[in-house]
């Protein structure tokens, strides 16, 4: 771990002008801003990220949870995990939020961890840890070594051949099947980002994970209300039970009409692409269908059309539509 500035804030504005202006005088991947850390001060003693300079923000009033209009719901930037995952009004409004988080990471890091730095959260792709390997998403015009490389945990869905790193996250893909909108403070002024749209795919950029620009600071995540009698179940396939990463992950929301057919869905899944990756082809072969085991295997299939498997993640593929299609079967009223 190299020397760094370790600046402290107290105000939102303070944030954003302290990391615009050291962006701009040093370069934007000089800066961090800093809560938990949990996913930071990793890469930092690898030498992977070396910033100069820590903006810490733990003192800002960004940890709220708290009900909004319409039955949505309010999650502060900082908010920790832990909170997040136990709040009575998730667990009982957005249990597919709840259940994402706890089955994430250890119970310490979720005591630690935040929303934000969830939803910033890098990838596990070992080529991206690695200093000596060449990785398109640590260095640019590098290479990515995992092309012919070890890629047994990594993405079959929104590849390029500039990379094929998995978002990690399961919390964001929860997220993304709640239709969550996240909310930006910057040198711009505020702006409101849904997430299918905060993130970006690697193409041939894959250094460029989101939307975000220098300066820019999260400050909390709004969810709309589901519709009433909707239900929703993420669950998490996995090479052992506690604190790994998903091979294959699944955020189904689902609400069925009195003759059984299906009104609302969202599917996102997890594990299988470069973000958290929802799934329209899926949520347009299911809507006003009956919720049956072969129309969730159709689902299944349409969700996974364009995967592009590497030469040791091929298996993922037809994991991801079994676990798609447990998961359906979770958020009906057949399971």
């Amino acid at each position: 771990m190299e020397l760094f500035e370790l600046l402290a804030v107290r105000s939102v504005a303070e944030a954003v002008k302290a990391q615009a202006k050291s962006a701009t005088a040093q370069n934007g991947a000089d800066v961090r801003f800093i809560a938990g850390g949990t996913n930071l001060i990793d890469y930092m003693k690898l030498n992977v990220e070396r910033p100069k300079q820590l903006v810490d923000i733990n003192g800002l009033a960004l940890d709220r949870i708290e009900k909004i209009d319409g039955g949505g719901l309010k999650i502060g930037a900082l908010a920790r995990n832990a909170e997040v995952a136990n709040d009575p009004a998730v667990k009982e409004q957005f249990a597919v939020l709840s259940q994402a988080i706890l089955a994430g990471a250890s119970a310490q890091l979720r005591n630690m961890a935040t929303t934000a730095g969830n939803l910033l959260q890098k990838t596990r792709c070992v080529y991206y840890r690695d200093t000596a390997a060449g990785c398109n998403k640590r260095e640019p015009g590098s290479g990515c070594s995992a092309l012919g490389g070890y890629n047994r945990m990594l993405a079959i869905l929104g590849t390029s051949e500039h990379c094929i790193a998995t978002n990690p996250s399961d919390q964001n893909v929860a997220l993304t099947a709640l239709e969550a909108t996240i909310h930006i403070e910057g040198t711009r002024g505020p702006r409101a980002v849904p997430i299918e749209q905060f993130y970006v795919l690697p193409g041939t950029t894959p250094d460029r994970e989101t939307v975000l620009e220098p300066g820019d600071l999260i400050t909390h995540v709004t969810l709309p209300g589901l519709p009433p009698g909707a239900r929703s179940v993420y669950l998490k396939l996995r090479d052992r039970a506690s604190y790994e990463f998903a091979l294959a992950s699944a955020a189904i929301v689902m609400k069925q009409g009195s003759g059984g057919r299906i009104e609302h869905i969202r599917v996102a899944m997890g594990g299988v692409g470069t973000k958290p990756w929802r799934s329209l082809e899926a949520e347009k072969s299911l809507q006003g269908k009956l919720a049956t085991p072969a129309n969730f295997r159709v689902a299944a299939e349409a969700a996974l059309q364009g995967a592009k498997a590497q030469s040791q993640n091929g298996f993922k593929i037809e994991l991801a539509k079994r676990c798609l299609v447990h998961a359906m079967a979770q958020a009906s009223q057949t399971a």
